[in-house]
């Protein structure tokens, strides 16, 4: 099946991940990091993307921006991945690829999600018990957005200004949302969404997105679709006729 391709818009915040190869890590030391961060700003810089949260794991990078075209997202993740390999091999004295070959991002409708992503980003490292507090963590926007800690990378987004027009009572507005953990059913949209490529957000969105991009949008659940009763046939009979089936399968195995 042919891969669908990434939809990237102007001025719609756009949340990407890209993981190591394999699931393999890609950082090793704190230099290492400290070298992403200095070309990642580079990168944003040229490309003119606005970087609004990020976190930076062992073996995966988290970044939620807004890009001023629709390829500079991955003019920017290209350029950073290529300069960031080709340090990590000259330093570790190792060939061939450290990433994934293929990013993984989802366009995010801000006024319902993106604080909310911005929460799932800055908690990865609490919910991959590294820290108990997402301040205890060094390689992630939550010190500047939550405490106020200066962050060249960081462009604020709008709605993060709006919580309010006083720096340390916005800070702590932003804070007071982490104090409830992130929904279940939260997690599941922003994952189901980054794993298919498509965007987060509701029903007039995706239309807005469809309109846009000329193709249709739609998050589709995994798994095998829903089987549907023949015609004539209730869901009653059908749930029967599964019954009856696993009966016989177990007698035949049990043979």
């Amino acid at each position: 099946m042919p891969r669908r391709p990434r939809i990237h818009l102007p001025g719609v915040p756009i949340h990407l991940v890209q993981r190591g190869h394999n699931r393999e890590a890609c950082f090793f030391t704190d230099e290492d990091f400290l070298a992403y961060r200095e070309w990642l700003a580079e990168a944003l810089k040229k490309s003119g993307c606005a970087l609004h949260a990020y976190v930076l794991m062992t073996n995966h990078v988290h970044l939620l921006l807004t890009s001023p075209s629709s390829a500079a997202v991955s003019q920017l993740v290209m350029s950073l991945g290529r300069r960031y390999v080709q340090y990590i091999n000259k330093t570790y004295r190792r060939t061939g690829t450290l990433w994934d070959s293929r990013y993984k991002s989802s366009l995010v409708y801000a006024d319902d999600y993106l604080l909310l992503c911005q929460r799932y980003i800055e908690l990865n490292p609490v919910r991959a018990d590294m820290v108990d507090d997402p301040a205890q963590y060094r390689w992630s926007s939550y010190r500047a957005n939550g405490l106020g800690q200066p962050d060249e990378l960081l462009t604020p987004h709008a709605l993060y200004l709006g919580l309010d027009r006083d720096n340390a009572e916005r800070q702590a507005a932003y804070r007071a949302l982490f104090r409830a953990e992130l929904a279940h059913e939260a997690l599941a949209d922003i994952r189901l969404a980054l794993n298919q490529g498509q965007p987060l957000g509701n029903g007039q969105f995706l239309d807005q997105v469809e309109r846009m991009v000329g193709r249709r949008c739609e998050v589709r659940p995994r798994g095998r679709p829903r089987k549907l009763p023949s015609p004539g046939e209730s869901i009653g009979e059908q749930q029967a006729k599964k019954q009856k089936k696993k009966q016989k399968d177990t007698h035949l195995n049990s043979t």
